[in-house]
């Protein structure tokens, strides 16, 4: 998704697209379920009629898309998360998260009400293991050798996501849509994560601007209904 190369996307004005995560201090979300439902977030606003054609978010998804794509994601609560939900954006809902997308915004011109929130030390927890992935899900692979930050790895399960619909035929990208984006975040054990970094699947491979040194963190795999073209 992102290289530590420098390249001709360095040149363009850089923007970045934010997400926010409800974490309530009594009841935060589990965080498989924040992880995929931010993945499914992302989806959304790739999705949206407004991100396309004419539509009144087109020039700025345009612009985000063709420099480094960048996600950022921050955590709201009470008054917070009312603010930032009265900004345009689409909340998703999950199991027990829920999350808000915004069009993206330049790298240093974040709306006031997004600007304060915080966005480093987002822990959160699974209440059990989370099991095997759904029958016909989509899977995104986070890479075991790696420990990142719920806010962390809920930006890079957004970009696995985006690159598995990047990937996609429109015909598979309508279907996955209207089922309502069926996914799957879960840690693959060693030997499975070594087997799918060279598969040729897409590959999310971060720049290490923040957390982590560069390199892969996620892989997304698809399913046999939401099937990725061969890679570059």
């Amino acid at each position: 998704m992102s290289s530590n190369e420098t390249d001709s996307r360095d040149d363009k004005p850089q923007f970045v697209l934010p997400l926010v995560v409800r974490i309530e201090r009594d009841e935060p979300p589990a965080r498989t379920d924040a992880l995929e439902t931010a993945a499914r977030a992302v989806l959304a606003i790739l999705a949206d009629e407004r991100s396309n054609g004419d539509g009144e978010w087109a020039r700025a998804m345009h612009d985000w898309q063709d420099a480094r794509i960048r996600k950022v994601v921050r955590r709201a609560r009470g008054a917070e998360w009312r603010r930032a939900g009265a900004l345009p954006g689409i909340t998703v809902h999950g199991d027990t998260a829920e999350v808000r997308v915004f069009p993206p915004v330049p790298l240093d011109g974040w709306p006031k009400e997004l600007a304060r929130l915080q966005v480093s030390g987002t822990h959160l927890e699974d209440p059990a293991e989370p099991g095997a992935a759904p029958a016909g899900a989509a899977r995104l692979w986070l890479n075991p050798r790696v420990d990142m930050s719920a806010g962390k790895t809920m930006a890079q399960a957004g970009h696995g996501a985006q690159l598995l619909w990047w990937a996609m035929t429109e015909p598979d990208r309508k279907a996955w849509r209207e089922a309502g984006f069926p996914l799957a975040v879960r840690t693959a054990d060693p030997a499975r994560w070594d087997e799918l970094v060279t598969s040729g699947l897409p590959v999310v491979r971060d720049a290490g601007f923040t957390e982590i040194a560069p390199g892969e963190t996620v892989v997304a795999e698809g399913s046999d209904r939401y099937r990725p073209l061969p890679w570059p």
